[in-house]
């Protein structure tokens, strides 16, 4: 068994800024990461890192813009915390050496973002994430802080009292993808999960193979609710053939996207007649998908979008990345004439329920980045501000796990307080399925413990998690993971997509019942200890289902049209009835639906939720 102070889970820009927080903070800290950190997903981020830095722009304008963006479902205190601590963060990276773009008098550049009411994105180039992930990985490398590279952690191990608020997390499992080793690691003050996305979930995403949403489903079984599912990002501009995105930089720069028509859509059918290609994304994802099925698309798919106009030294100096993408993947060359692209899926903006200081209901375990729903972003994430809200809340779960006196949140989690239970009827029972949990028992906490003693609350979870993986390996035929993920992908592209239809959802939650009953025939056709891929893809596609599932279910039941959440029969905002975030908690494995109101309230003034035009 391996002990730490903080175990970090997870080595993209959140759990890298949170490993370097706790070791600040004088924490034996430790990151456990099934990719190499600078393979991590973070790296892919092209846009940039809002903060008020300029004069002019201050972070109430940051603030006002993000719960704007986010259609007044963001929590004013996690709103108010990004946008105060961006630039500091911002600052410090700069500091830490991160090369950012800069204009001819040395101040580092910022250009105009979708939503936002100031040119405050900050940028390098068009691959801010890349140099982002190295900046940090420096850090972690120079502070000596270890990283367990290749272990895919497979569950946190915590106590298992009956309501998930009085559980405590002693620290995860996790499988050695080498050799195959399945091990505990202790952690004494905190686990925080920092997993990235669960893009794999639908099949046209920008995401990478390897975002499956581990930390939502670890969590999430563990007891942790996870908020605000419903609202999933999609990207108005990736790659038709392989959904690799094409950043809002490129929008930002004077980039104009067009129809088959020739008609420069977003103005011309008044889908944002004041700001155009730079309305919030989901304004733009479903003007682009309008066209498409209005029979002004290109081939029955994508629009164009158009950077000519603004020059090969432009380009090259700011967006020489995005040349190498439309080339690569698309054979076209952006210098010369447009690229194809179409919405793919991109974002969640829900996640693992924490306060602003990143903690869950349950003692000592924490999420940060995308894994997390603070709530920032609420319905709708405005272009940049995913980096900030890595390196932001990222420090603040670390320096909190670590010990550091951050004060009384704001924010509840779990189920107290003002909350309310909702009983809209689902048309199949969601949940486990008959699929067992860890030791082949379906406890309330997947992987909990009677016993409080910390190590023997780990041990028991080793001890499990190699009882499972041995009866998955013993199978000798079966479902092969692979089909029943492509069964699940196909059914959330198809059902859960830009827009949703109340039959549409429904049907997606039937599949998702028929695809978790076929997964109690998973086998794992490769027998090996040895870098088995098979093993790992077999148990990330369980996370998968679970994730989709909540999906599913809030977007059946939240009834109003609201950001990144369109419904054909409800095509308006409910606030009277739908200012509250949708939480689901796992229950014996029986999901349960609530309701929390969403924290209006900020520093120096309440958010009065207005129309949201662009």
């Amino acid at each position: 068994m391996y002990e730490h102070d903080v175990i970090v889970v997870g080595g993209g820009g959140a759990g890298l800024r949170a490993a370097i927080a706790a070791h600040e903070e004088g924490a034996d800290v430790a990151i456990v990461t099934k990719l190499h950190p600078v393979r991590s997903h973070t790296g892919a981020a092209e846009g940039g890192i809002n903060a008020a830095l300029r004069e002019g722009d201050d972070w109430e304008l940051h603030a006002y813009d993000t719960m704007k963006g986010s259609d007044y479902l963001g929590d004013a205190p996690a709103v108010e915390t990004l946008a105060q601590d961006a630039p500091e963060e911002v600052i410090q990276i700069e500091h830490w050496g991160m090369p950012f773009s800069r204009e001819d008098d040395g101040t580092v550049s910022q250009r105009p973002f979708g939503g936002l009411s100031f040119p405050r994105t900050t940028y390098a180039g068009a691959e801010t994430g890349h140099h982002l992930l190295h900046t940090m990985y420096e850090q972690v490398v120079k502070r000596g802080i270890e990283v367990y590279d290749e272990w895919y952690v497979q569950d946190v191990a915590v106590t298992d009292e009956d309501d998930p608020s009085e559980r405590t997390c002693h620290g995860c499992v996790a499988m050695d993808i080498k050799t195959g080793e399945i091990a505990g690691f202790k952690a004494k003050n905190g686990v925080i999960l920092a997993t990235g996305g669960p893009g794999q979930a639908f099949d046209h995403t920008t995401n990478a193979v390897a975002n499956t949403g581990d930390g939502y489903a670890i969590a999430y079984r563990a007891g942790v609710p996870l908020e605000d599912m419903e609202f999933v990002q999609f990207h108005p501009t990736t790659l038709p053939s392989t959904g690799v995105l094409i950043s809002e930089g490129v929008r930002g720069e004077g980039g104009i996207l067009y129809n088959a028509d020739g008609e420069r859509f977003m103005f011309e059918h008044g889908y944002a007649n004041n700001e155009g290609e730079l309305a919030s994304r989901d304004v733009v994802s479903r003007a682009e998908l309008t066209e498409v099925n209005e029979g002004r698309g290109f081939e029955d798919e994508y629009v164009m979008l158009d950077m000519r106009h603004l020059g090969e030294e432009r380009i090259m100096d700011r967006l020489e990345n995005i040349l190498h993408l439309a080339e690569d993947f698309e054979g076209v060359d952006g210098l010369v004439e447009p690229m194809p692209v179409k919405p793919g899926q991109h974002y969640q903006m829900g996640g693992v329920e924490t306060d602003e200081n990143g903690h869950t209901c349950i003692e000592g375990l924490y999420a940060a980045g995308e894994t997390a729903c603070v709530s920032v972003h609420g319905a709708n994430r405005l272009g940049g501000n995913a980096l900030p809200e890595l390196i932001v809340f990222g420090a603040r779960a670390g320096k909190h796990a670590a010990g550091a006196d951050m004060g009384e949140p704001k924010i509840e989690t779990g189920e107290r307080g003002d909350i309310e239970y909702d009983d809209t009827e689902m048309p199949v029972q969601p949940g486990e399925a008959g699929i067992s949990g860890a030791g082949g028992e379906t406890a309330a906490a997947d992987g909990g413990a009677v016993t409080q003693d910390p190590t023997a609350v780990v041990e028991r979870e080793v001890e499990a998690e190699r009882e499972r993986v041995e009866e998955m390996l013993s199978k000798e035929e079966g479902v092969k993971h692979s089909q029943i993920r492509e069964r699940l992908q196909k059914t959330m592209t198809q059902n859960v997509n830009v827009f949703r239809e109340e039959e549409g959802v429904k049907q997606a939650l039937r599949d998702i019942r028929d695809i978790r009953e076929a997964y109690e025939d998973v086998y794992v056709e490769d027998p090996s200890r040895t870098f088995n891929t098979d093993l790992q893809h077999t148990i990330e596609t369980r996370n998968l289902i679970d994730i989709a599932e909540t999906i599913a279910m809030g977007a059946l039941v939240r009834d109003e049209f609201r950001g990144a959440h369109w419904r054909k029969e409800h095509q308006e905002r409910k606030d009277e009835e739908w200012l509250k975030h949708t939480l689901i908690g796992w229950h014996d494995g029986e999901p349960q639906v609530f309701f929390r109101p969403v924290i209006l309230e900020g520093e120096n003034k309440t958010y009065e939720p207005k129309e949201r035009s662009y």
